[in-house]
């Protein structure tokens, strides 16, 4: 009987071991269901303003250099430099195609979203920018900061700001620029005397003044016909040009203020002791005696 009673447990005691033995199946996962990441949005390039018809590129002519074709298309030279990768801008050659307008901003990256119900969180105490998911190569659009980072600019022509100079005043947002006269004097070359500005009669070493706010894209020579000059960039759509100076008193990416001592007045690449002074739209001079007050100083 106890030999019967001891088979019998140990039956059962197989049966049960078995049974906790099994396998259950793997779950069956439908990723079918998983959000897909939304197309990358493509880059287009900013529609131009009303008036600009500046062409997207330039073909280099015999005489021209890219501080000259910069300002003729308004633009800063070391932005001109910075869309055609020139790391001398003495470097230019006949023939050689440059972009004239600034190239289309990389295409904004969307985010890859996961399944509902996941978040991403800094780690507890890290900073911000210490986690970082993988390298990414970033295409910069221009900019002042941008502009700095050429390794080869002419030294006379690129000198940056000293550490103490007056921030000054930042170009205009709006496109509407009011400006003031440049310097006082007798006004003996009109814009329709075939001259592409004015010239103004003066003394030399007697100030010349910044017309509007903003901030200075060339300071020196290098321009044939302009001797010692500067030019403002007022905002995106106007510069002021100052020609003929004795001496310099502001540094390119300067900001100046309207009516701040910005140079004297002399006769380098001139005749005489005078201002050359234009206003450009889109790098096209326009008379500036439409834009600058009727009355004028002297």
């Amino acid at each position: 009987m106890r030999s019967l009673l001891k088979l019998a447990l140990c039956c059962a005691l197989l049966a049960l071991v078995s049974g906790c033995v099994q396998q259950r199946p793997a779950p069956v996962v439908d990723r079918g269901a998983q959000p897909k990441a939304p197309p990358a949005r493509t880059a287009t390039p900013a529609p131009p303003r009303a008036g600009d018809s500046r062409p997207e590129y330039y073909t280099v002519k015999r005489g021209d250099t890219l501080y000259s074709i910069a300002l003729d298309h308004g633009v800063d030279y070391r932005e001109l430099a910075q869309w055609n990768g020139i790391d001398n801008p003495g470097a230019v050659q006949v023939g050689q195609q440059l972009r004239v307008r600034p190239p289309a901003t990389a295409a904004a990256a969307t985010p890859l979203r996961g399944a509902q119900g996941v978040e991403a969180r800094p780690l507890p105490g890290a900073a911000a920018d210490a986690v970082k998911t993988q390298p990414q190569g970033v295409r910069v659009p221009y900019s002042d900061q941008a502009y700095g980072q050429l390794a080869t600019i002419k030294p006379e022509m690129a000198t940056p700001p000293k550490p103490d100079a007056t921030p000054g005043a930042p170009p205009a947002e709006s496109e509407d620029v009011q400006f003031s006269w440049p310097a006082s004097g007798k006004i003996i070359t009109s814009f329709y005397d075939g001259a592409k500005g004015i010239g103004i009669a003066g003394k030399a070493g007697q100030p010349v003044y910044a017309s509007a706010n903003g901030r200075v894209i060339f300071s020196g020579t290098g321009i044939r016909g302009f001797g010692k000059l500067i030019v403002i960039k007022h905002n995106n759509t106007f510069l002021s040009v100052y020609g003929h100076n004795s001496e310099l008193l502001v540094k390119e990416g300067q900001n100046v203020t309207k009516g701040q001592k910005i140079a004297e007045m002399g006769n380098t690449d001139a005749d005489e002791v005078k201002l050359h002074f234009e206003i450009r739209r889109f790098g096209k001079p326009v008379d500036p005696l439409r834009l600058l007050p009727q009355d004028r100083p002297g």
